[in-house]
């Protein structure tokens, strides 16, 4: 088996989590599926997976080889895609990754409707709430809410989004509007437990105003967070946009408005430039314009 399709099965098996499975997808059977996997590892000279009787994982030298795998078949897929006139016409899988909430209030909605105009195209999202590896990863095309450090990247600003502290108005009535930062030590706060929160929160025009706060609730999950605020149990602080439905109609409240850091930039951020496929260039065009255009982040 050559080389290229043995890394087609072994990409489909870390992605299926299991041999059975990437044999029905890739319409062979399970024995020839394995064979490949065990002709790749003897080639290579090292194990890819560790097979038990309930899950097929990878191994170190497996997570590292997928990471490579994925760039080397996105590079093939471009070349034949290239002279096949795809850069032309958009045609392929499209990769795009968000944070979990953001992609799901935001981006999914995007690429469903850009693969509805695009019949050529299929779509792969990537909703990951950690900082993900544009070229490693294989992804097309992210999108960022950060202030971006200087890099090989191209990014596209669309919009901006604030950091709020809020509260449901019961939990105001029983406990008292803090009116200064340092007043939420006297205060129950929720906060979500992701890759980039800090409880070190920052406030002023500068950043100058630190309260480290000590959560009396931990959340792995923004929406779960969320939930225990509308209950009434703490205050939280979290990004506008996933809470503005909820302060629109009035069942969260925002305070210490005055002291909020300077809203954060939201971006559109790709690896190419013009010789990007006709998939990436028409789905950027048509995200950047449905992301401007919306209220939640401008």
């Amino acid at each position: 088996m050559d080389r290229w399709h043995a890394m087609k099965v072994f990409v489909r098996v870390a992605d299926g989590g299991g041999f059975a499975e990437a044999a029905r997808q890739l319409g062979m059977s399970a024995p020839a599926v394995t064979r490949a996997i065990a002709a790749l590892e003897t080639q290579i000279g090292a194990r890819l997976f560790i097979r038990t009787t309930r899950a097929v994982k990878l191994t170190e030298a497996g997570s590292r080889y997928l990471l490579d795998c994925r760039r080397i078949l996105a590079d093939i897929d471009e070349a034949e895609a290239a002279a096949a006139g795809s850069f032309v016409t958009p045609s392929g899988t499209l990769t795009v990754s968000a944070s979990v909430m953001f992609g799901r209030m935001f981006v999914l909605p995007i690429l469903g409707q850009y693969l509805q105009r695009n019949p050529a195209v299929t779509g792969r999202a990537l909703l990951l709430d950690r900082i993900t590896h544009i070229v490693d990863e294989g992804i097309d095309v992210a999108v960022r809410i950060a202030h971006l450090p200087d890099s090989g990247l191209r990014a596209i600003g669309v919009g901006s989004v604030r950091r709020v502290v809020c509260a449901s108005p019961a939990y105001f009535a029983r406990h008292g509007i803090p009116t200064r930062p340092e007043a939420l030590a006297g205060h129950t706060v929720i906060a979500a437990t992701s890759a980039w929160t800090s409880l070190d929160w920052r406030f002023g025009r500068d950043s100058t105003i630190g309260v480290k706060v000590s959560p009396r609730l931990s959340c792995n999950s923004n929406e779960a967070v969320i939930s225990a605020v509308l209950e009434g149990w703490g205050l939280t602080r979290l990004l506008s946009y996933q809470v503005a439905p909820l302060l629109a109609d009035g069942r969260l409240q925002v305070v210490l408005s005055e002291f909020e850091e300077p809203p954060l930039p939201v971006h559109v951020v790709h690896s190419e430039g013009r010789n990007a496929a006709a998939k990436v260039r028409s789905f950027i065009d048509f995200a950047v314009a449905k992301l401007r255009a919306d209220p939640l982040i401008n």
